[in-house]
């Protein structure tokens, strides 16, 4: 039974998956050599140290008949290596055409990055990584992540010569058309192999350390002397504009802190980037900086055809286990293109047809566009039966896991495939308005406990704001470097790198489920990873708290006004805004029940009433009726409120019945929600009859008009915040009883 079990683990994981800056000059010089003259391959692998590397005062510029030379093939001398070395630059070869050509029948795409890249990605998916093309969701198979995600046809080439029925000869030739699975970036929705969705640069960077955060997580908690069921390493290629953009320093730092040794990045050093060479913008030394950050750092100074420099940078950077590995791989942008290499010019649009057929006879290609030599063919397509091979002898070990450690097997299965414990929602907390009043973040902390002892892949943390958006989880230590069993994760002030590295973690394992958190107006620094999160449909749970000017004092830079409009314009996400314990507890069972779903959780500062009425059922409907003095699905006015406001729009309702009006009072705690509810469900909640409708929100009114209709009134904040005691912001502002008092008036 166990192993028929074990099997369908992996079963379930397919089915599931179905439905520079400052470096010396000899580099510069070898840059120059690499393209511009041909010559054979030669020992090129250097670890950098502060004592070997030295800063750069100057950097030459390549002048125009230099970065007009041709680049020549080599020859190519590979040592301890089982394939022929005229069939891996074949191979080679192979890549950079595949790539050549794709981009040129759309017409548009970035050639440059594949065609300098494409031998570490044939080292990296031919020889090292374990993974199978016929199970891309295989829990134990290595993970890969291009940050440079424009250069993705890369990754498509690789993909279809290794065997993924995702990526087929049609899907090459249909390269960034509508409805290929080879979009103009990499997309893990749109197409298996790829792990994440990356594009905004330094994004997957930051994903690849996620990624490399769960396995040695998962690793800690769940591996024995005896059976290590999770061994897998996350292998990333980041550019120049990677290593400018400051999420990926962020991540990075966290991942040298962290002692991540299973990740290895490539770093491709080719300095260029859509305006010209870096050195007009990008001079700092990146190998000092990630030795800064706690990186082992490993120079190849000749990545076009280096290949042994490549393998044994690997298995170096393999052999440092306790700290995360940056592999400078110093390459030429559009490698064997005469023309065009090593110029911005190949970075970002199509070589053009006389550029293409001078590659062709540059590189000694004779064939036509999309053809993969026989012998290329043969040699990749072992990689099918070793991926089955690999998954089968995991398959065995897991078995015999399951039979010594049936309970850690169990919820390791939990994690590595993704059905929730069954009855989970029941730990979630519920309230009467006689219990004590109490900030949403308060209560949002009690929920993540009580569902941390019930949801085994429930982690995550603050951006060292842990002690007041009250997310530490109280039954648990601090993964760190020699924790990493640990569930709460300290990412330090590092919003944006904090949200990219929670997409990483959920789209590694189904049933990880990561929480990241901070103030709610500090979402402007992650904002780009939030909607990645959407984009790529990782459920991460944003748990945003001093959501409005309730906080009080902080003043108007940390109170949030336009927030909650901008992410209720996002696609696929849901925006929540509970207004007491039972809604914050119904917040919770919707995001953890939407996997492919982010959400986001807007709670307050400030202590709130347990309100009669409220629900945590009645949260999955986005909107719902808390009171209601009105017959036959007639009231005389209908009051909407959200968090901390639907409060005030139930006093407000006291005091309106007392004139004799038939009030209605809505939680309207997720417009998505609401959205999806029937027609018939809508139409009971907020019947089209009534156009008496006032809605209060202290937030922008923007997009009100959507819910209160033409003739209601919105009550809101349009203006930035300002700094007094919460009460006081309150009045000033008109957020107040009265206020919707008097609207109501007006409109019924």
């Amino acid at each position: 039974m166990a192993s028929s079990s074990s099997f369908t683990l992996s079963q379930a994981l397919l089915a599931r998956g179905t439905s520079h800056h400052g470096f010396t000059q000899s580099s510069e010089q070898h840059r120059l050599a690499l393209s511009t003259l041909s010559l054979p391959s030669f020992s090129g692998l250097k670890s950098t140290s502060s004592s070997t590397l030295r800063a750069t005062t100057s950097r030459r510029r390549l002048s125009t008949s230099q970065a007009s030379r041709p680049i020549r093939a080599a020859a190519v001398e590979t040592l301890e290596t089982s394939t022929d070395a005229s069939l891996v630059e074949k191979s080679v070869n192979t890549i950079r055409f595949l790539a050549v050509d794709a981009v040129e029948k759309a017409n548009s795409g970035h050639p440059g990055l594949p065609m300098g890249c494409a031998p570490m990605g044939h080292i990296l998916y031919d020889e090292v990584m374990r993974y199978n093309p016929k199970n891309p969701y295989w829990f134990n198979r290595d993970r890969f992540v291009l940050s440079a995600g424009h250069g993705c046809m890369l990754q498509y080439a690789l993909l279809h010569l290794a065997g993924y029925d995702s990526v087929q000869e049609d899907d090459l030739k249909n390269f960034r058309q509508w409805g290929s699975k080879t979009p103009g970036h990499p997309e893990n929705f749109e197409t298996p192999g790829i792990e994440v969705t990356t594009g905004p640069l330094g994004q997957g960077m930051a994903n690849a350390v996620g990624l490399a955060l769960a396995e040695k997580h998962l690793a800690a908690r769940y591996n024995k002397p005896d059976n290590e069921i999770v061994d897998h390493y996350t292998y990333v290629i980041l550019g120049d504009g990677c290593q400018m953009e400051g999420i990926a320093n962020e991540a990075s730092s966290l991942a040298g802190h962290w002692g991540l040794g299973k990740l290895i990045a490539f770093y491709d050093d080719n300095h260029i980037s859509i305006d010209g060479d870096t050195e007009i913008a990008f001079t700092e030394n990146v190998d000092k900086r990630f030795e800064g950050l706690g990186w082992h750092v490993i120079w190849v100074k000749n990545g076009n055809t280096g290949y042994d420099d490549i393998r044994a940078a690997i298995k170096e950077a393999k052999a440092v286990t306790d700290k995360p590995t940056l592999i400078r791989v110093t390459t030429t942008i559009g490698f064997g293109s005469p023309n065009k290499a090593n110029s911005y010019s190949v970075h970002g649009s199509a070589l053009g047809a006389k550029e293409v057929d001078a590659t062709r006879k540059n590189l000694g290609w004779p064939y036509e566009p999309f053809h993969v030599p026989e012998d290329i063919k043969k040699h990749w397509s072992r990689h099918v039966a070793e991926g089955a091979a690999l998954e089968a002898e995991w398959n065995a070990k897991f078995a015999e896991y399951e039979k010594k450690y049936p309970e850690e097997a169990a919820e390791f299965k939990s994690i590595s495939s993704g059905p929730l414990p069954a009855g989970w929602e029941k730990a979630l907390p519920t309230y009467t308005p006689e219990s004590p009043a109490e900030a949403t973040r308060n209560l949002s902390q009690t929920c993540l406990n009580a569902l941390a002892k019930t949801l085994p892949g429930l982690l995550g943390g603050s951006a060292d704001l842990a002690s007041s958006n009250m997310t530490l989880l109280k039954m648990f230590g601090d993964f760190q470097k020699d924790t990493p069993e640990e569930r709460n994760v300290r990412f330090g002030v590092r919003e944006h790198g904090m949200g990219a590295i929670c997409n990483g973690i959920a789209l590694h394992s189904p049933g990880l489920i990561p929480y990241c958190a901070t103030f709610f107006v500090f979402t402007d620094y992650m904002r780009a990873a939030i909607r990645i999160s959407a984009l790529c449909e990782a459920g991460v749970i944003y748990v945003m708290t001093h959501d409005s000017i309730g906080l009080g004092e902080d003043g108007p830079t940390h109170q949030p006004i336009e927030h909650l409009a901008s992410f209720r314009a996002m696609p696929n996400i849901l925006m929540l805004r509970p207004a007491d314990g039972n809604e914050t507890a119904g917040a919770y069972k919707v995001a953890v029940a939407n996997r492919k779903r982010p959400s986001i959780l807007a709670l307050s500062r400030q202590k709130l009433p347990h309100l009669a009425g409220t629900c945590i059922d009645g949260v999955e409907k986005g909107a719902y009726i808390i009171s209601d003095n009105s017959s036959g699905n007639k009231p005389d006015v209908i009051l909407i409120g959200t968090g901390s406001e639907l409060e005030i729009a139930a006093k407000a309702a006291e005091e309106l019945r007392k004139g004799g009006k038939a009030v209605r009072v809505v939680s309207f705690v997720s417009w998505e929600l609401f959205d999806e509810q029937s027609d018939a469900y809508k139409e009971s909640v907020l019947p089209a009859a009534v156009s008496a409708r006032v809605s209060i929100e202290a937030g922008s009114t923007f997009g009100w008009e959507k819910i209160v209709g033409s003739k209601g009134k919105a009550i809101g904040i349009d203006r930035f915040g300002a700094s007094a005691p919460a009460g006081k912001i309150y009045k000033e502002f008109g957020i107040t009883a009265e206020a919707v008092i008097a609207a109501a008036k007006e409109v019924c």
